[in-house]
């Protein structure tokens, strides 16, 4: 037997002894009742997390082999817990709002269990390869001051790393009540037992989002793995908030970062106006829509930035197809979110576009849970623009319209815009309309930063064609010649109406050496006798020297300085005003013929009376005549007037009516918003 000294042997009793505690610690970890651990853990928990923290059921810990290693390693068991009935409270806030209440809970959980990673401890890593839930109860609330009780407080930065690799969850409740969204919600989750496909759990909620009731269902994946950067994990949902109608169905990969969601994303509603308390975009107000698009993006501590790609769909009667792409704002360079993107129209219905400005019907108002403001006898829209909504984001977008379906009375044919919105102001530089065979370019400015919004107005019309003009009267059918003008414009208020009402500017017309239906002349009072002779024996054409319009507008008041229409056997001159602010017309057209007819009209023609209910008479003993000529040269319809103003290319010195046609000649102009326009000293001068 060799000899052993006595530094072996105490050596080897070092081992044993090592063992052996090992062994012990083994026995004690497999044999100790885990229970007596539960006060010095609830203690620590409620140390963390600042609030109540109590595990009220049983608590075990086993030993598992897991096997994904290799080699010696997989001989090594992991430690498995398991925790029954545990409870997490409230901040002391929560408590203190509600005096004599008690105590509430913020989470409560039957079933917890994980396993925990012994090498990564050497690291100073906790890891937890699958966390799973067992009917969960949580209990989310944030009150009117934006304080919430599902933050938790920060200690100090600690050495210790947490990482959670998969989380699983089974049947449990989700209430949610926060005031500063308006939004009270409850969801019930249920596990999927014998899902066919990827999904797992499945969910129903129900309750109230800014006064509108809501409901919905959907479906996840079973596990979600939050370490895993490329594995999908399913969703589907179908929500309706209010007259809003929610379906997506995708996937999101890396959910520890909420990043890279790709869905297909159904939208529909009675307006877009109303996504803006569920996206924080601000759209237009529009007819009941419906669109479906591929949504992709990732979500960030900014918001994030979203593309909702080559979507399609309805807007009221008109066909919607585009691109838009979101970025979440980026300070100091970007303050706001900014919404960018092409969004165009094949066949767009002219009345979608009404809702734009307020300028649809009540019923239709109704259909978009708007008021119903427009009184009976007004034409000027008034329902208010949001101006409130235009500084929390930018916006650079274009819209076009190929083609235009509209009344018969109305001679447009094409429109395209580029929206831009910054700082909350809203500029559509430049809008364009196809309209008579010409076209009017205008670029519009609403300054939304102040009460009430400040509007610059500036149209140009090209090329207008008379017969195209007024295609509802069979005697422009065989008329010629071109209309064009100018108009500058600015005012205050916060809709349409306020805004036309307090305007300040110019609105000029004119056409030169053109010809337009003498029989259409005729209706305007130049010979009564003539009138009945063409009904028998046909239309013939006049030939117009020219036709010069010069309005100056102040404060609402649109002041004729210059109105007449001349040809080679009349001269008609129109005088007077039309009240933009008063919706009222008050206007005296004068005809005087050239030559001698069987029978002259020589009294004025009177057009008085509301936009509304326009009302053309002639002097006490003289017959009624029928006003349908007026409308053509813009007097009883004097918002049409506003938006065909002065040509910019007048017509020759030789011209016969070059004197005339220069009186008008000039750009019109417009004093800044708010500032009252200066009319030029003459007798027909706008009144101050």
């Amino acid at each position: 037997m060799p000899h052993i000294n006595k530094s072996s042997k105490i050596a080897l009793s070092g081992i044993g002894v090592l063992i052996a505690m090992v062994l012990i610690c083994v026995a004690i970890l497999l044999t100790f009742d885990w229970n007596r651990a539960k006060p010095w853990l609830n203690a620590r928990v409620s140390d963390a997390t600042g609030r109540p923290f109590a595990i009220n059921g049983d608590l075990a810990l086993s030993w598992q082999r897991q096997g994904q290693y290799g080699g010696w390693r997989d001989w090594i068991p992991w430690p498995y817990l398991v925790a029954h009935e545990l409870q997490l409270g409230n901040p002391d806030w929560m408590q203190a709002a509600a005096p004599g209440q008690p105590r509430t809970n913020m989470a409560e959980l039957k079933e917890l269990t994980f396993s925990l990673n012994p090498w990564a401890l050497l690291q100073k890593k906790i890891v937890i390869p699958t966390l799973t839930l067992d009917g969960p109860t949580l209990v989310l609330v944030r009150d009117k001051d934006g304080k919430n009780n599902w933050t938790f407080q920060q200690n100090q930065a600690s050495a210790w790393q947490l990482e959670l690799q998969q989380l699983v969850l089974r049947k449990g409740a989700v209430q949610l009540t926060d005031a500063v969204r308006k939004l009270d919600l409850k969801a019930d989750i249920s596990t999927l037992e014998q899902s066919v496909d990827s999904y797992g759990i499945g969910w129903q909620a129900s309750g109230s989002f800014n006064g509108a009731p809501v409901k919905g269902a959907g479906k996840a994946g079973a596990v979600l793995s939050l370490q895993n950067q490329t594995l999908p994990y399913p969703l589907q949902a179908e929500v309706q908030v209010g007259k809003t109608h929610i379906a997506l169905q995708g996937t999101l990969t890396k959910p520890s970062q909420l990043a890279a969601l790709d869905l297909r994303l159904k939208l529909a509603g009675a307006s877009m106006a109303q996504l803006y308390p569920l996206t924080g975009i601000v759209l237009p107000e529009t007819p009941p829509f419906a669109t479906e698009g591929r949504l992709h993006g990732t979500l960030n501590s900014r918001g994030g930035d979203w593309i909702y790609e080559k979507f399609s769909g309805k807007m009221g009667s008109s066909d919607l197809a585009g691109t838009l792409e979101y970025r979440s704002k980026n300070p100091p360079d970007q303050p706001r979110p900014l919404l960018k993107g092409t969004v165009t129209s094949k066949l767009l219905q002219f009345a979608d576009l009404a809702p734009l400005i307020g300028a649809d019907s009540n019923a239709s108002k109704a259909r978009r849970d708007a008021p119903p403001l427009q009184p009976a006898d007004k034409v000027l829209p008034v329902e208010p623009f949001k101006t409130e909504r235009w500084d929390s984001i930018d916006a650079d977008v274009q819209f076009s319209g190929n083609k235009i379906l509209r009344g018969k009375n109305l001679p447009i044919d094409t429109l395209s815009t580029t929206l831009h919105l910054r700082d909350g102001v809203l500029a559509l530089e430049p809008l364009n309309f196809g309209i008579a065979g010409g076209h009017l370019t205008s670029q519009i400015r609403l300054d939304g930063r102040g009460h009430p919004l400040k509007a610059q107005i500036k149209m140009s019309a090209r090329h207008l064609k008379l017969k195209q003009l007024l295609p509802t009267l069979p005697q422009m059918k065989t008329s010629f010649g071109e209309l064009n003008g100018d108009a500058s414009l600015s005012g205050t208020g916060n809709s349409v109406a306020t805004i036309l009402g307090s305007s300040n500017g110019e609105v000029k017309a004119l056409m030169d050496q053109g010809t337009i239906s003498k029989f259409l002349l005729e209706e305007m009072g130049l010979n009564i006798g003539n009138v009945v002779l063409t009904k028998l024996f046909g239309d013939k054409q006049v030939e117009i020297n020219c036709m010069a319009s010069d309005f100056a507008v102040t404060d609402g008041l649109m002041q004729a300085r210059t109105f007449i229409v001349d040809t080679a056997e009349s001269s008609i001159t129109v005088s007077g005003q039309v009240n933009l602010k008063q919706e009222r017309l008050d206007l005296t057209i004068n005809p005087e013929n050239k030559r001698l007819r069987v029978i002259t009209l020589r009294s004025p023609l009177y057009v008085r009376g509301s936009f509304k209910q326009p009302d053309v008479s002639v002097d006490k003993g003289v017959l009624a005549l029928r006003a349908g000529g007026v409308v053509a040269l813009g007097v009883v319809a004097p918002v049409a007037a506003a938006l065909l103003p002065l040509i910019d290319l007048g017509p020759g010195k030789d011209s016969p009516c070059a004197k005339l046609l220069s009186e008008v000649s000039s750009k019109p102009q417009a004093p800044p918003p708010g500032k009252k326009y200066r009319a030029k000293t003459d007798k027909s001068a706008a009144a101050k």
